[in-house]
């Protein structure tokens, strides 16, 4: 059983989609500037971590909130 979960960054054109495939746990980031990237995790603390990495608090330093929607998303993941 596959689930999904819509996780959006800025707008509907910057995205991430995050499934839950058995063990897997496939991550895809659509961009306008790049494409789209997949990662592909073997836990959520694997995931966490990117996560972690990918949005870090300084870059949302100005805007905390979207900050802690992005990161709480992906904990009910």
């Amino acid at each position: 059983m596959i689930k999904k979960h819509e996780i959006y960054k800025t707008d509907k054109w910057n995205m991430m989609t995050v499934e839950v495939q058995g063990r897997y746990i496939v991550l895809r980031e659509i961009s306008d500037q790049w494409g789209e990237e997949t990662h592909t995790f073997m836990s959520r603390p694997a995931m966490m971590q990117w996560v972690n990495n990918r949005f870090n608090k300084e870059s949302y330093k100005d805007n905390q909130e979207e900050y802690n929607r992005i990161i709480e998303a992906f904990k009910q993941v």
